[in-house]
């Protein structure tokens, strides 16, 4: 440790801020070693386990880890800039396929939506205190009955990422592992990585993780799993019903694993959601409504064990205490009027999904995207396809966004092309990959 700063205190709190300032402003450096707690203690004037519960909060606050017998040293700061900030500049009169937006084309018109929702505040305003609103909760309810999902509990949060935080804050601890799909959603990645927790990736094809990949990670002692049952981002996986039997045998043997199970897509691909959950006591499973009705309708549907969800909403009454109700309203109308649908909604992203990756196998490039909005392109070089395929007219977003370990690769939103576009798309991402055309992303 450096000598210019001393470790001062007179309890175990004032010790750990302390530090953490120091760490905060760069006197102590990721992997500065901190002194043995006795030389602490013997330093700020405390008793030994006074210093030992300072130790204790800087690891659960994720400011230090305990490198065994090496003793304990300053983690590595976070990231400061997120994954989705690693960005490129579109030119304009280039065509941006890197958003990762739904077609506005598809998305439901809102203003009667809103109109009712401001009419039912009307006659039932919300007031602190007020739960879940009753007419959301019946439809919730029916929705989740009829794909087969177990009555239980259930939470609304501003979003799925807003229910994974809470859920991982709840169970888990700065330095426990977490597998986690490799590519994998970008925000969680970033989530996991401020939160302290250390990502064990899990490779998946078409059908979703491997099942090897899941034991390995299960072995190695993953404390939470997060699989994306359909619309996986960015490869557009979605868990076949022979892939959910098999992760569902393996997480029956480790029934003390959190189990976090994200269905953001269920309102836009026609394939049937195939469950894991159940076989662990721990688990969630959330729908975002984001991807089909709007992404400003930031709200998302949870259920899970209910230990699960009471420490969820408890962890959520501290913080925003609710989402509101004008919300909630609009979307139960939605739901109720049937505003979306689903098989048209899938059919018309299919169109383009498929399109792109038959057009791309017959020209040679392998592409993969089996459900939702992009199509995942593995490449040589990430940075040399973008600027070819930019110089073409074209913009895709870089793979090392959704990367752990996996080959470099790009992501194409097909939201923005019509059937026409197609083509001309092939040929030029064809002609940017020469001669750097990779293999599989699994």
């Amino acid at each position: 440790m450096s000598e210019k700063y001393l470790i001062t205190g007179g309890t175990a709190s004032e010790i750990a801020a302390g530090v953490e300032v120091a760490v905060s402003a760069g006197r102590l450096p990721p992997g500065t070693m901190l002194p043995p707690v006795r030389e602490v203690a013997a330093g700020a004037g405390v008793s030994p386990n006074t210093a030992a519960a300072a130790y204790r909060l800087l690891r659960e606050r994720g400011v230090v880890e305990t490198a065994g017998r090496r003793g304990t040293r300053v983690r590595p700061r976070p990231a400061s800039t997120s994954r989705e900030e690693i960005r490129i500049e579109v030119p304009p009169g280039v065509r941006d396929l890197s958003q990762g937006n739904p077609d506005p084309a598809l998305l439901p018109p809102l203003h009667e939506a809103l109109a009712a929702a401001a009419r039912a505040y009307e006659e039932r305003p919300t007031m602190y205190g007020t739960g879940d609103d009753e007419e959301f909760l019946a439809l919730a309810r029916e929705r989740l009955r009829a794909d087969g999902i177990p009555p239980g509990p259930l939470a609304i949060t501003s979003g799925t990422l807003d229910a994974v935080e809470r859920v991982l804050t709840a169970h888990l601890r700065p330095g426990d592992a977490i597998a986690v799909e490799d590519p994998g959603w970008a925000a969680l990645l970033d989530l996991v990585g401020v939160l302290g927790l250390r990502p064990v990736p899990m490779r998946l094809d078409a059908d979703g993780p491997l099942p090897d990949e899941l034991a390995r990670a299960l072995r190695a002692g993953v404390r939470a799993v997060v699989v994306t049952a359909r619309v996986q981002n960015p490869t557009g996986a979605a868990v076949s019903a022979e892939r959910a039997g098999e992760l569902r045998g393996l997480l029956a043997a480790y029934p003390g694993v959190l189990l976090i199970e994200d269905d953001h897509g269920s309102g836009l691909v026609d394939l049937p959601l195939h469950l894991l959950a159940g076989v662990t006591e721990r688990w969630i499973l959330a729908r975002s409504t984001a991807k089909a009705f709007g992404p400003d309708l930031r709200l998302a549907l949870i259920t899970g064990d209910q230990v699960t969800l009471e420490r969820l909403r408890g962890r959520q009454r501290l913080a925003a205490g609710w989402v509101s109700h004008l919300l909630q309203r609009a979307v139960a109308h939605l739901w109720r009027t049937e505003a979306v649908d689903t098989v048209a909604v899938a059919s018309s992203y299919g169109l383009r999904r498929n399109g792109l990756v038959a057009a791309l196998a017959a020209r040679g490039i392998p592409a993969y995207g089996r459900t939702g909005l992009n199509v995942w392109v593995p490449v040589a070089d990430e940075a040399t396809a973008i600027t070819r395929l930019l110089a073409r007219g074209w913009a895709a977003a870089p793979g090392a966004r959704n990367r752990i370990a996996t080959p470099p690769a790009l992501r194409l939103t097909v939201s923005p092309l019509h059937p026409h576009d197609i083509p001309p798309l092939a040929d030029d991402l064809t002609a940017a990959l020469q001669p750097t055309a990779g293999g599989r992303y699994g």
